[in-house]
Parts: structure tokens; C-alpha cells; sequence
């Protein structure tokens, strides 16, 4: 992919950060994420490529989002065709209270290399590059957690790692205390942690537990760039989910322990811009007549970082033109 899109893309998650900051603390998590989405969905229309959705905000009839299979950008046959993975507002509850961590967050590759994958649950786990070959969804999580301090150089005490504040997560989380590890229970958004794991400065060793499909592909897009370790096992609710998961022809054992390559490979691209401030990025801040942002853009196959700091004249581009910026 060319690699100006990088550029482009963080327009876009951009555009979509400032539309749902107006709406931080406001408790109307489904309003800023309306926002998000209508800027985002504007702001595609100006990138240089033409994508579909993969995974997205929901289904065709669900039409104010952006849905699995909607397309994007310019309709011209000569530009390059890519799949997108979107979560417009990340952490939308996080928005809503005011909480840490929430962002607009997307990745992008060339078609067919991102899993389509089904609205579920899944189990995984998440790494920076010390757990690459050490860490692994077949092991309990005290035994990823001894295996990763041993690669670390550290003892179990001195772990810190993320898990989702749900009942399901309780034995876990006891399982993993005992082990003298040290919890950090968030509320919502598991994406932003995951991708913490590779910046050490974060202070997050490791992700474990059970959250959304779609963003454990979003995470995965990211530890690719950095060269954490992801591992992910579908879990469905009903037998409605896995039927479906069938039909989408992406996946022929759906109980499989998927690795990195099985969710997203070659070029990507990812983008994140911070919405409210959390351990990856500075969330939007209004200084005089400036909007002050903090975006995060990956790409894979250079391994290339970048943490964009931009200013952006609230006067000239208020909430309804957002996605032009």
C-alpha cells in the first residue's frame, strides 16, 4: 500500500475524535458514537482508496453505522482497493462517563488479508515482543504469567497485567493475584491495553481474558506493527453466532486457537487517535481556539511509528466539518 494512506487514515480517525469529544462525560455513549461514525464515514470519502468494511458497527439494516460491507471512499476504478477494520469510538462508555482510554481506532490492508470477523466474544491474549513463542492460550493464565516475568527478567510481583471488570473474568483474576501478579480491571475498551503491552513506558505487561471479536482484530493489526504476541479463541454466545461465523466462509474450525497470521496479515496499517486521555494516548484538549490531538499510526511492513501531534482550529472546523479536515 502506498504509504501516504498512513496519513490519510489518521485524518480520518482524526475527524472522528473531535466529533465524540463534544460529547465526554455527557453520558450519551450511543450519542458520541453517532458522531464518531457520521465523521468518520465523511472523512473516508476523502482518502486516495476505495475500502470495504470488514468489521465494523454492524450489520447492512443497521444503516446510521458503519455496517460489515459497506464501501467507502471514492468509487474510482483506478484506485487501490483495501479492507478496513473500524471501531469509530472505542471504549464508548469511557466517552460517555469521562473515563480514561476511549479513542477512535482503525486498520487497513490489502483485500482479504484482515479476518471478517463474526460480532462474538473471544478468549485471548495479548503481549509485547518478550512473549513471542513464550506465551499461549493453551497455558493457564498463571503459567503465561511465570513464563512471560521469566522472559521479562522479573518476578511475578512485578507484572502488571489488564483484564476486563466482568463476572466472567473472576477466577482470573483471582487465579492470577494469588500468583502475585498485579491487576489493572478496566471498564471497557481492551484495545488500547493490548497495543500498551508493546510500549514499556505503559507499564502493561500482558491483556488476558474475554472481549469483543472485532477488537481483538483491531489489537492483533496493531501487535503485528510492534511486534507483540496475540493469540485468540472465538467464543459464542449461542448457536445462532457460530452458524454465522460458518457462513462467512473465513473460518473453517471455528474453535481453533488462532494466531497473529490468522487474523490480519500483511501490509496494515493502523491508526489510533486518542479521544480521553488513557496509558496510550493524550485524549482531545481544547487550548484557546485549538483542538490539540495525539494519534498513534503503525505500519506493518516497515514497522514504522509515528505519534502525530496535531492542532486543529475548533473555529474553522467546527463538529459538522469535522471529517474535511
Amino acid at each position: 500500500m502506498d504509504r501516504t494512506l498512513v496519513l490519510e487514515y489518521a485524518r480520518v480517525t482524526e475527524a472522528a475524535a473531535i466529533a465524540s469529544s463534544s460529547m465526554i462525560g455527557r453520558g450519551d455513549g450511543e450519542g458520541a458514537d453517532q458522531r464518531a461514525v457520521t465523521a468518520m464515514r465523511e472523512a473516508f470519502e476523502r482518502v486516495n482508496a476505495r475500502g470495504t468494511i470488514v468489521i465494523g458497527e454492524g450489520e447492512r439494516d443497521e444503516a446510521p453505522m458503519l455496517y460489515i460491507g459497506e464501501k467507502v471512499g471514492p468509487a474510482d476504478p483506478d484506485l487501490p482497493e483495501v479492507d478496513i477494520a473500524v471501531d469509530p469510538l472505542e471504549g464508548t462508555n469511557l466517552c460517555a462517563s469521562g473515563g480514561p482510554g476511549a479513542m477512535a481506532v482503525l486498520a487497513v490492508a490489502k483485500k482479504g488479508d484482515l479476518l471478517n470477523a463474526p460480532d462474538t466474544y473471544m478468549y485471548k491474549i495479548a503481549t509485547g515482543p518478550e512473549g513471542k513463542g513464550v506465551v499461549h492460550l493453551e497455558m493457564s493464565p498463571t503459567e503465561n504469567l511465570r513464563a512471560l516475568a521469566a522472559a521479562k527478567g522479573r518476578r511475578t510481583d512485578e507484572m502488571t497485567v489488564v483484564v476486563l471488570d466482568r463476572p466472567r473474568h473472576a477466577s482470573i483474576v483471582q487465579e492470577l493475584r494469588d500468583a502475585g501478579a498485579r491487576i489493572m480491571l478496566i471498564t471497557d475498551g481492551d484495545v488500547a491495553p493490548a497495543v500498551a503491552t508493546c510500549i514499556p513506558k505503559s507499564g502493561v505487561d500482558m491483556v488476558i481474558g474475554t472481549g469483543g471479536a472485532p477488537e481483538g482484530v483491531l489489537a492483533a493489526a496493531a501487535l503485528l506493527s510492534l511486534e507483540g504476541e496475540f493469540f485468540g479463541q472465538l467464543r459464542f454466545r449461542t448457536d445462532e453466532e457460530r452458524e454465522r461465523a460458518l457462513k462467512m466462509g473465513f473460518l473453517k474450525d471455528p474453535d481453533k486457537i488462532m494466531e497473529m497470521n490468522d487474523l490480519v496479515r500483511g501490509d496494515v496499517i493502523f491508526v489510533a487517535t486518542g479521544v480521553t486521555t488513557g496509558h496510550l494516548l493524550k485524549g482531545v484538549r481544547r487550548i484557546g481556539d485549538y483542538l490539540h490531538l495525539q494519534t498513534m499510526a503503525l505500519r506493518s511492513q516497515t514497522g514504522t511509528i509515528r505519534f502525530v501531534e496535531t492542532q486543529v482550529n475548533a473555529r474553522r472546523f467546527p463538529f459538522q466539518y469535522v471529517g474535511r479536515l
